[in-house]
C-alpha cells in the first residue's frame, strides 16, 4: 500500500489532475507497447498506466508566445487544445552505455500537436517540452490533425504531421526543421498510420477516399517517394457537408475551416485507417458509413461492408494477434469481425455497448477514442508457447479482473481494449473469444520437409519420441515449449464473443465550477455522533457543470468517489466537519411565473446519502449567490441575490435560526485558530448596533431580530467552544462582526481600527477571517486587514485587478507568520503575500505560476502537523484541472513547488517507469533467471489468493539465493548487485504484477531464449521478443537444412503430375481461375510471429493463402501480378491457365502467350503442345511485368530469378520463389542477401537478425549486434544459440541410439559460436565491461518514485 519516498525534482505541475476530454482533442491518444496510454485532455496530456488503471501524470502544454497568441498583450495567452499525441518508438537500450557517464535522457518521449499548429516533443521524466518543432512553414497556425513516427536513416526517426485540412509536413526529430511539404489541395486528410511491416512507409488517408503511400529514404525531398491512390467510397454525405459549411461560414468561417484540422471541421464525418499487423499490403479503412479492406499491392479494395440499421464507424482496430476486427461506432457500440477462412473479407459477429446505460447520466456521454493494448499480444505468445497446457493461454490465470474468479471454459483470445469518454472515464475491457470448436488444431507433432526431389513429406517429430530419462528435466522443459505449435486460431461459425469490463479509471467527469477544502475546527464532531473531534481529512471536493460532486484525495491524486446530486450546474458547495457537504444549485422557474427554484442538499460523504433542506413548493424571487459554512459545520449562512441573509443550524433536520436583512456585500467565518496558552480573559459589553464599524456615522442597524440584549463574550483565548463568529462587509464599506451560540446572536468586542481605515473608493468583494485578524480585498485591488483584538491595521495596494478570494493559510503552533495569504484576482490569477512582512507585496509570488490556463478556485489543505510541513494550496483551473501545489517558505522567500503523490492503493509495477541504469538492470536480472519470491507480489494478501506464486516471500537476506543458476557469462558477483539495486522496489511489491509473477514463474526454467523473451516483453520491446521465441524454431530450421543430419525414412518421390488435356483446354475457353494444388494447410505462425516468418513452408503457405484473395480480380494489371504470384508459389498449370485466357484484344496477349509457352514446357510436353495450338501469333512488345524472372523459372533458374526478383525490391517474392525451388546454400544465400536489406535499407535490426540465423550467417548478426551498441545481446544471443544447439543436438543424439542403424552420423556443429572464436570472445568481453558500468550507473541512481 505504500510507495518509494519521492524524489525532490518534481515540477510544480505533477500533481495534477486533467479536466474531461472533449471533440475539441480530436480522440487524441496512444498506447505503448509496455501498456502505457497518453491522452488528450483539454490543453494537458494524461499518462496512465492500463494494466493498474492508475493516473501516471499530466502534462499540461506551455502557451504559446504573446507575440503568436490571437489573445492581447495585456492578457495572459492560452494553451490551445491538444489534438494529437503519438508516442516515440525508441527502445530503453538507444544509448551507448559503454561510451557514456550517464543515462539522463529519457526514452520515453511524446510527440504532441495542438489547434494552433505547434509540434513539440515532451519528456516524460522531466513534463516539460525538450524540443519545439520547427514553426516557420506554419505562420497560419495550421492546426495538427494527425501526427506519426517514421524511419528515416538507422538511428534517426522523422515526424510525419498533417496540418490543417490539406497539409502533410515531414519533419526531422532530431533539429526539428521540416524537409518536406505536400499540400493535397481539395482533399480533407484525416489520419495517418506507419507500416508494421516497414518502418519507413506509411500511409495517409482522406475523408473522400484519398490514398497516398510515402516511403522515406532519407531526410530531403529527395528522400521521399510517393503514390497517391484513390479508395471508392460514397462521398456524398461529405459533399453535402461541405456545401452547409460553405454557405453558412462566410468569410470569416471559411479562414477558420482552413486552418482547423479535419475532425474540427467535420466532427462527424471520421476516417481512419489501420495496417493489418498480420498481412503486408493489406489496409483497413473505415469511413462513417463504410468498412474497406484495401489492398495497397494490387491497389484495388478486396472487401467492402456497412453497418446494419444505418450505424456510423468511428475508427477501426485490427487484433494484432488473431483474425478479428475491431470497430467502434460513434453511438458508443463494438462491432467484432471474423474473417472468412481463405479472402480478406469479413463478417460481422457481434456488436456490444462500450458505454453501459446504468449509472450513466442523460444525455449518455460519448465515445471519443479507443485503443487496442498490445502490452498483452508478446505475453500471450510466450503463455501459448511454453505454457504446460498446450490450448490455454495461462492454465490457472484468471482474467485480469480484480475479483478472484474460475470459469470453466478458458477464453481462447484475450484482447485489452482502452475507450476513453467525454466524462473523464478510461475503460478497460476484456474481449474475449469463446466456443466448443475455438481451441487451435494441433499440429505440433508434424513437420514438414522438403526432400531432394522437392515433394513435401510428413514425418513425426523425433524430439515427441524421446526415451524416458535420456535427458535432463530442464532440457525437456525447453524441448517442450520449442516443439508446441503456435498456430493461428481458427474462429468458427458459432464462436461466442464476449467483452468485460476489468477496470476503470474515473477522472474529473465535467467543468469545474466550484471548489472546497475542509477545515474543521476542534469542535466539530464525526458524523455518526459521540464526542471525538474531527481529524483534517485529505479530501478536496469539487462542484461541476453536470450537476456531480467529485471527491479528490489529494494523497493519491486521484478521484475517490462521484456523486450524482444536482440536475443543474453545482453553484456553491462547502465542507460540514469532515463528512458532509452542503451544496446548492438553483434553475429558472418558467417565463411567465418568472422566480427561481433553490435546491440546498447536505450529501454525507461515507454513506453517499443525499439529504434535501429548504425545499419550498413555489418559486423564490431571489437566487442563492453564496454558501458560508462555519469551520465546525455547524452553522450555515445563505447569501442571497437581493434578499436577507439566513442563518441555519445544520443539525441532523437542518433549522433556520435567523434572517439578517442588511446589504451584506461578503460574509466570512472564522478559521479555527492555533492552540496557544490562554490570553487573560477580557469582559466586554457591547450592542450589536456598535458592532457596525465605519467611515459613516449613520450606518444601517440590525433588524429587530437581531437585537437582543447582549451578554459577556470571550476573547481568542477563552472563546466558548460553542460559538463561533464571522465577519462581514455592507455595501456602504461598513464592517462588523457577529458571533453565533446556539440560536442566539450574541456579542463580539472587536477593538476599532482608525476612521481612515476603510475607503469610499472600492467595493469590499473579498474577505478572511481568523482570529484575531480580519482581512479584505476591494475590487481596486487594495488589500487590508485589520487586528480586532489590538485595533492594529494596515493596507498596501496590488496593483492588479479587483480582488476575488482572499484565504488564509493554516498555522500550527511554532509558525513565524501567521499572516499568509493566498489572493485570487479577477483576471484569475492569484498571489501570495505574507501580511506580517514590512513590504508584502515585494516578497509575494505574484507571477503567473501556471501558465496557459487560469485559476478558477483556490483554498489552502489544512493537513499540516508541524511547522517544517510545506504548506498546500489547491487550486482548481478554468480548463477543469485540478492542481496542488507546495508552497515552502524559506526564511522571507516564499518558492513554489509540488506535493508529490504519497498513497497509491496498490503497486505501481511499470518496470519501464524505473529510471533507466535500474531498469537496465531488472532487464539482465529477468534474463539471466531469478526465483519468483523475489517478485514479492501480492505480499500482503498472497496466502488469500488461490493462484499464488510458488515460493513464499523470505525476510531480507542472502540475495545470492534467489539467482537461479551460476550467470553463463559475466562477472558471477553482478547479479548479487543488481540485485541490491532493486531491493527497494522488491520491498514495496512493485515489479511485476500477480499475471506477469506467474507466467515467469512457469518459464523459469525454459531456457535463456523464453527469458530473454520474456523481458523483452515486459520493456514492451516486441519486435525483440518476436526475435527471441523465433530463434529456436530458425536454429532448428538451419541444422535441419545443414547438408550433414541424420538418415530420414526413405519414402517415395511423388510421381510427376500429369495434365488432362481436354480438361484444360475447356478450363482455358471458359477463362476458369482454378489453382491445383493450393489447398489450405494450418499456418504455424500466429498474428505477429508472421514478421519474423523465414521457414520455407511458412513462406509458401502465406504466398498460397494471398493468391486466394485476388481470385475474382479480372483487371489486366492485377492477372499480371496474379501470375506472378502463381509462378512464385510454384503453380505453373493455373499461371499457363490464366495466360492463356488473355482476350486477343489485350495488350498483354503476346506476351503473355509467350510466357504460357515458356511455362507449359516445364510442366509437361503434352501440356507445351495444347498451349502451341492457342497461340497463333508472335511477341510483338514486352511488357511491365517481371517476364524475365518467369522465363529463368521456366528453364529451372531459380537462382537468377530471385537474384533478379532483389535487385528489382520483390524481396518478398524472391523469398517465397526460394523457400518453392531451393534449398541449402542456394537458399541461404537469398535469405542471407535478404537480411542486409532489411538491416541496411529497412533499419530493422530484429528481422534482419531472425534472417541472418536462418541463413547460418553468425558473424553477420553479432557485427550487427555490435554496430547497434547492444553488447549485452549479443552475448546472450551467443548464450541462448549455444543453448538451443546443445539441446538439439542432444535430442538428435538420442534419436541415434534408439534407431537399428550402426552407422556414425557426424553432427552438426556451429563453428561461428565456438567459445575460441574471436567475435564469441570480444561479444563476453564487452558484456563483461557493460555488466560493470551498468553497476557504477546504478548506483548514482536515486530510486524512482511516481
Amino acid at each position: 500500500m505504500a510507495s518509494i519516498s519521492p524524489s525532490s525534482d518534481a515540477k510544480p505541475w505533477e500533481s495534477m489532475l486533467p479536466g474531461p476530454p472533449g471533440r475539441n482533442n480530436g480522440g487524441a491518444s496512444d498506447v505503448t507497447s509496455s501498456g502505457l496510454l497518453a491522452f488528450a485532455s483539454g490543453s494537458s496530456v494524461s499518462l496512465i498506466d492500463t494494466r493498474s488503471m492508475q493516473l501516471l501524470s499530466v502534462i499540461p502544454l506551455p502557451p504559446p508566445p504573446s507575440s503568436l497568441s490571437y489573445s492581447s498583450s495585456s492578457s495572459p495567452s492560452l494553451s490551445p487544445f491538444v489534438t494529437s499525441v503519438r508516442w516515440a518508438p525508441l527502445s530503453l537500450r538507444q544509448f551507448d552505455i559503454l561510451s557514456s557517464d550517464s543515462l539522463s535522457s529519457s526514452h520515453l518521449l511524446l510527440a504532441v500537436g495542438d489547434r494552433q499548429g505547434r509540434l513539440s516533443l515532451l519528456d516524460f521524466k522531466s513534463r516539460a517540452p525538450i524540443l519545439w518543432f520547427d514553426s516557420d512553414h506554419n505562420s497560419l497556425k495550421l492546426g495538427i490533425q494527425d501526427i506519426c513516427w517514421v524511419k528515416s536513416t538507422l538511428d534517426s526517426w522523422a515526424i510525419a504531421a498533417i496540418t490543417g485540412p490539406h497539409l502533410l509536413c515531414l519533419f526531422s526529430s532530431s533539429t526539428g526543421k521540416c524537409f518536406f511539404k505536400y499540400d493535397a489541395v481539395s482533399e480533407f486528410l484525416s489520419c495517418i498510420r506507419r507500416d508494421p511491416f516497414d518502418s519507413r512507409h506509411f500511409v495517409v488517408l482522406g475523408l473522400k477516399g484519398f490514398l497516398l503511400s510515402v516511403k522515406i529514404t532519407g531526410e530531403s525531398e529527395d528522400g521521399v517517394v510517393l503514390n497517391e491512390l484513390q479508395i471508392r467510397t460514397d462521398s456524398s454525405e461529405l459533399a453535402k457537408l461541405e456545401k452547409d459549411l460553405g454557405g453558412n461560414g462566410g468569410g470569416g468561417g471559411n479562414n477558420s475551416a482552413n486552418t482547423s484540422p479535419t475532425s474540427a471541421i467535420f466532427p462527424n464525418y471520421p476516417a481512419k485507417c489501420a495496417f493489418s499487423p498480420g498481412w503486408r499490403h493489406i489496409l483497413f479503412v473505415s469511413f462513417p458509413r463504410e468498412l474497406v479492406v484495401y489492398d495497397l499491392h494490387y491497389e484495388t479494395a478486396l472487401f467492402a461492408a456497412n453497418l446494419p440499421r444505418g450505424g456510423k464507424f468511428l475508427d477501426v482496430l485490427p487484433d494484432p494477434n488473431s483474425e478479428l476486427l475491431y470497430s467502434v461506432h460513434l453511438d458508443g457500440k463494438l462491432s467484432t469481425w471474423r474473417r472468412r477462412e481463405g479472402e480478406q473479407a469479413y463478417t460481422i459477429c457481434s456488436t456490444q455497448e462500450l458505454m453501459p446505460s446504468v449509472g450513466s447520466s442523460a444525455p449518455s456521454p460519448s465515445i471519443l477514442a479507443a485503443v487496442v493494448c498490445e502490452s498483452d499480444y508478446a505475453l500471450q505468445n510466450v503463455g501459448k508457447i511454453y505454457s504446460d497446457v498446450p490450448h490455454t493461454p495461462f492454465s490457472d490465470e484468471d482474467f485480469d479482473s480484480p475479483f478472484d474468479f474460475c470459469d470453466e471454459s478458458l477464453p481462447a483470445s484475450k484482447t485489452h481494449l482502452i475507450s476513453i469518454s467525454d466524462d473523464g472515464k478510461v475503460w478497460n475491457w476484456l474481449l474475449t473469444a469463446e466456443g466448443p470448436e475455438v481451441t487451435p488444431k494441433d499440429v505440433s507433432k508434424l513437420k514438414e520437409h522438403v526432400n531432394e526431389n522437392g515433394s513435401r513429406i510428413s514425418d513425426m517429430s523425433a524430439g515427441n519420441d524421446t526415451s524416458e530419462g535420456s535427458l535432463t528435466s530442464q532440457r525437456s522443459e525447453r524441448t517442450k515449449g520449442r516443439e508446441r505449435s503456435s498456430n493461428l486460431t481458427v474462429y468458427p461459425e458459432d464462436t461466442l464473443f464476449k467483452i468485460i469490463l476489468v477496470g476503470q479509471l474515473h477522472l474529473i467527469s465535467s467543468t469545474v465550477t466550484t471548489l472546497a477544502v475542509p477545515s474543521p475546527s476542534l469542535t466539530a464532531t464525526l458524523a455518526r455522533g459521540g464526542n471525538h473531534p474531527a481529524v483534517a481529512v485529505p479530501l478536496v471536493a469539487l462542484g461541476t457543470q453536470s450537476g456531480a460532486i467529485e471527491i479528490i484525495d489529494v494523497s493519491a491524486n486521484a478521484v475517490t468517489t462521484s456523486f450524482s446530486v444536482h440536475h443543474g450546474i453545482v453553484r456553491g458547495l462547502r465542507w460540514l466537519g469532515n463528512s458532509r457537504l452542503v451544496s446548492f444549485s438553483y434553475t429558472q422557474a418558467n417565463e411567465k411565473s418568472g422566480g427561481y427554484i433553490n435546491r440546498l442538499v447536505v450529501t454525507c460523504v461515507r454513506s453517499g446519502f443525499n439529504r434535501a433542506f429548504r425545499v419550498l413548493q413555489k418559486p423564490e424571487r431571489a437566487p442563492i449567490r453564496a454558501l458560508r459554512a462555519s469551520s465546525s459545520g455547524r452553522y450555515l449562512l445563505l447569501l442571497f441575490r437581493d434578499a436577507p441573509v439566513e442563518v441555519w443550524a445544520m443539525t441532523k433536520n437542518p433549522i433556520m435560526l435567523r434572517s439578517l436583512a442588511l446589504p451584506f456585500t461578503v460574509l466570512e467565518w472564522t478559521l479555527p485558530t492555533v492552540p496557544r496558552p490562554a490570553a487573560p480573559t477580557r469582559q466586554s459589553s457591547i450592542s450589536l448596533k456598535d458592532r457596525i464599524v465605519g467611515t459613516q456615522t449613520g450606518t444601517s442597524s440590525p433588524s429587530n431580530d437581531t437585537s437582543e440584549e447582549s451578554k459577556p463574550g470571550s476573547s481568542e483565548g477563552s472563546q466558548d467552544e460553542s460559538s463561533e463568529s464571522f465577519a462581514f462587509a455592507l455595501v456602504n464599506g461598513a464592517l462588523g462582526v457577529f458571533e453565533v451560540q446556539g440560536r442566539r446572536i450574541k456579542d463580539f468586542r472587536p477593538k476599532w481600527p482608525s476612521s481612515s481605515f476603510v475607503s469610499s473608493d472600492g467595493l469590499i468583494t473579498a474577505m478572511a477571517y481568523r482570529l484575531p485578524h480580519v482581512v479584505m480585498g476591494d475590487r481596486s485591488g487594495n488589500i487590508r486587514w485589520w487586528d480586532v483584538t489590538t485595533g492594529h491595521s494596515s493596507s498596501f495596494n496590488t496593483h492588479r485587478e479587483g480582488i476575488r478570494r482572499i484565504k488564509f493559510s493554516p498555522v500550527v503552533a511554532g509558525d513565524r507568520s501567521r499572516g499568509r495569504v493566498a489572493v485570487l484576482f479577477y483576471d484569475n490569477t492569484f498571489a501570495v503575500y505574507d501580511l506580517d512582512l514590512p513590504d508584502p507585496l515585494a516578497n509575494s509570488i505574484a507571477q503567473p505560476q501556471f501558465p496557459g490556463t487560469l485559476v478558477l478556485e483556490l483554498d489552502w489543505l489544512h493537513l499540516r502537523t508541524n511547522n517544517s510541513d510545506p504548506l498546500g494550496l489547491c487550486i482548481a483551473g478554468a480548463d477543469s484541472s485540478f492542481r496542488l501545489v507546495e508552497v515552502t517558505v524559506n526564511d522571507q522567500r516564499s518558492t513554489h513547488g509540488s506535493i508529490r503523490e504519497k498513497f497509491r492503493p496498490m503497486p505501481l509495477c511499470a518496470p519501464i517507469l524505473l529510471p533507466t541504469p535500474h531498469a537496465l538492470a531488472l532487464r539482465m536480472i529477468l534474463q539471466l533467471g531469478v526465483k519468483p519470491s523475489w517478485f514479492n507480489t501480492s505480499s500482503i494478501m498472497i496466502d488469500k489468493r488461490p493462484h499464488h506464486i510458488p515460493g513464499t516471500p523470505k525476510s531480507a537476506g542472502d540475495l545470492r539465493s534467489y539467482i537461479i543458476d551460476t550467470p553463463p557469462v559475466g562477472d558471477v558477483a553482478i547479479p548479487e548487485m543488481l540485485l541490491k539495486v532493486l531491493e527497494p522496489y522488491r520491498q514495496e511489491g512493485c515489479i511485476l504484477d500477480d499475471e506477469r509473477a506467474r507466467l515467469y514463474a512457469k518459464i523459469m526454467y525454459k531456457g535463456s531464449a523464453v527469458r530473454l523473451a520474456f523481458a523483452a516483453m515486459i520493456f514492451g520491446e516486441s519486435s525483440e521478443a518476436l526475435f527471441w521465441l523465433q530463434l529456436p524454431r530458425a536454429l532448428n530450421h538451419l541444422i535441419n537444412k545443414s547438408p550433414i543430419k541424420l538418415p530420414q525414412r526413405k519414402s517415395m518421390p511423388d510421381p510427376a503430375p500429369q495434365v488432362d488435356e481436354a480438361a484444360l483446354l475447356t478450363e482455358i475457353k471458359s477463362g476458369g481461375n482454378s489453382l491445383p494444388g493450393s489447398e489450405r494447410r494450418e499456418s504455424l505462425s500466429q498474428g505477429q510471429l508472421r514478421l519474423m516468418a523465414f521457414e520455407q513452408e511458412e513462406l509458401w503457405e502465406t504466398a498460397n493463402e494471398r493468391i486466394l484473395w485476388h481470385e475474382k480480380l479480372n483487371g489486366e494489371d492485377a492477372i499480371q501480378n496474379r501470375v506472378h504470384d502463381l509462378v512464385s508459389v510454384g503453380n505453373l498449370e493455373a499461371a499457363v491457365s490464366l495466360l492463356l485466357s488473355t482476350s486477343p484484344e489485350s495488350n498483354y496477349f503476346y506476351a503473355n502467350a509467350l510466357r504460357a509457352v515458356a511455362l507449359a514446357s516445364a510442366v509437361s510436353k503434352s501440356l507445351l503442345e495444347l498451349a502451341v495450338k492457342v497461340v497463333a501469333a508472335n511477341m510483338v512488345r514486352t511488357d511491365k511485368s517481371l517476364s524475365g524472372t518467369h522465363l529463368l523459372c521456366a528453364v529451372g533458374r531459380h537462382q537468377e530469378a530471385c537474384s533478379q526478383l532483389q535487385d528489382a525490391g520483390c524481396w518478398t517474392d524472391a523469398a517465397t520463389l526460394a523457400a518453392t525451388h531451393l534449398k541449402g546454400s542456394d537458399y541461404s544465400r537469398v535469405l542471407q542477401r535478404w537480411a542486409d536489406h532489411v538491416l541496411h535499407t529497412e533499419h530493422n535490426l530484429w528481422r534482419a537478425l531472425i534472417l541472418y540465423v536462418a541463413a547460418g550467417a553468425f558473424r553477420e548478426a553479432l557485427t550487427a549486434l555490435r554496430e547497434a551498441q547492444q553488447p549485452d545481446t549479443a552475448a546472450m544471443f551467443v548464450v541462448t544459440c549455444r543453448e538451443i544447439h546443445t539441446d538439439i543436438i542432444a535430442n538428435m543424439e538420442d534419436t541415434e541410439q534408439g534407431t537399428e542403424s550402426s552407422s556414425k552420423v557426424q553432427l552438426p556443429i556451429l563453428p561461428e559460436l565456438s567459445l575460441e572464436n574471436e567475435e564469441v570472445i570480444a561479444a563476453y568481453e564487452l558484456y563483461g565491461q557493460y555488466q560493470r558500468k551498468l553497476v557504477h550507473l546504478c548506483m548514482d541512481s536515486q530510486p524512482f518514485s511516481d
